[in-house]
C-alpha cells in the first residue's frame, strides 16, 4: 500500500503541474510574432491571438457565445455561406449552443426545405425538421457564383479547422506544449477585423476586391460583412465588430469540432491512466529487481 500511495502521489503531482502550466499559458496569450513570411517572401501581419473559453486542457464552449454566434450566422453569414454538415438537431447536442428540443423544432420550422418527389413526381417545399441540415440560400454553386461576382463562398461547417496561419519557429513547438489549437478562430477574427479603407498605396485592387490586412495577398472578394450595431443582442452584450467576430468564430469552432469537450474529457482520463500506470510500472520494476545483484 505505501508503494501504491507513493506512486499515485508522485504521478498526481507531475500531472497536476503539467495541467496547471498548460492552462495558464493557454489562457494568457504569449507575445506572438508580428509577421509571417508568405510564399512571395514578404512579411504578412499575423492575426492577434485571442482569449477563448474553449482553449487549454479544461476549455469549454460558452453556450451564450455559441448562441450569439449562431444568430450572426443566421442573420448575416447565411446570406452567402452554406453550412452543409450541421443539422438543426445538432444545436441541442451536449457541448453545443444548448438550444432546447422545442427551440430547435421552432427554429427548423422557420426554414423551407426542398423535398420530394411527391406522388406526382414533383419536388416541393416543406417546413424544416430537426433532422434536416441547415439549408443554403442558393440552389447550386453556379447560382452562388453568379450572385457573388464569380466567387464561390466557402462552406462554413469546418471553416475554423480549414483556415489558419504559420507562426514559424519556435512557436510551432511551443504551441504543442500550451495546446494552442485556436489558430483558425484567431484567423477568422483577424479577417473580420482586418478590412482597411482606403488600402495602402502599394496595393492595387481590381473591381470587386477589398483590402484586408490579414488575408494572404491582402485582396478579398468578400466585402466587409459586419459593422457595429448590425445584429441586436438581447442579453446586453456589446454589439461591436470585435464582439461579433469573436462570437461567430467561437460558433464556427464548435461546428468544426462539436465533440471538443468530450475529446478533452477523454484525453484527460487517458493521461491520468497512463501516468498512474507508468508510475506503477516503475515502482513494480524496482520492487521486483531490488534483490538482484547487477
Amino acid at each position: 500500500m505505501p508503494l501504491l500511495k507513493s506512486a499515485g502521489l508522485s504521478a498526481a503531482a507531475i500531472f497536476g503541474g503539467v495541467l496547471i502550466t498548460a492552462t495558464v499559458l493557454a489562457q494568457q496569450p504569449p507575445h506572438a510574432p508580428a509577421n509571417e513570411v508568405n510564399s512571395d517572401g514578404h512579411n504578412d501581419p499575423v492575426p492577434p491571438r485571442q482569449a477563448w473559453s474553449f482553449a487549454g486542457p479544461f476549455g469549454k464552449f460558452d453556450q451564450a457565445q455559441l448562441q450569439r454566434g449562431f444568430k450572426i450566422y443566421r442573420e448575416v453569414c447565411s446570406n452567402c455561406h452554406s453550412m452543409e454538415l450541421v443539422a438543426f438537431r445538432n444545436l441541442a447536442d451536449p457541448g453545443g449552443p444548448g438550444f432546447s428540443e422545442g427551440q430547435v423544432k421552432a427554429l427548423a420550422a422557420d426554414y423551407k426545405v426542398k423535398d420530394g418527389p411527391n406522388e406526382s413526381g414533383e419536388m416541393f417545399e416543406r417546413p424544416g425538421r430537426p433532422s434536416d441540415h441547415i439549408p443554403w440560400n442558393f440552389p447550386n454553386d453556379n447560382a452562388a457564383r453568379a450572385a457573388n461576382g464569380g466567387a464561390l463562398p466557402p462552406d462554413m461547417s469546418v471553416l475554423a479547422k480549414a483556415r489558419g496561419f504559420s507562426r514559424g519557429f519556435p512557436w510551432f513547438i511551443i504551441d504543442a506544449f500550451i495546446q494552442y489549437q485556436e489558430k483558425g478562430a484567431d484567423y477568422i477574427v483577424g479577417i473580420l477585423n482586418g478590412y482597411k479603407d482606403p488600402p495602402p498605396p502599394s496595393v492595387q485592387l481590381q473591381p470587386g476586391q477589398y483590402y484586408n490586412e490579414y488575408m494572404p495577398g491582402h485582396r478579398l472578394a468578400m466585402p466587409k460583412p459586419l459593422n457595429d450595431g448590425q445584429v441586436d443582442y438581447p442579453d446586453g452584450t456589446p454589439t461591436t465588430v470585435q464582439q461579433y467576430s469573436k462570437d461567430i468564430a467561437a460558433f464556427l469552432s464548435w461546428t468544426a469540432e462539436p465533440k471538443l469537450e468530450e475529446r478533452k474529457r477523454t484525453g484527460l482520463r487517458v493521461m491520468v491512466f497512463l501516468i498512474l500506470f507508468a508510475g506503477l510500472l516503475y515502482y513494480t520494476k524496482k520492487k521486483v529487481w531490488a534483490e538482484v545483484v547487477h
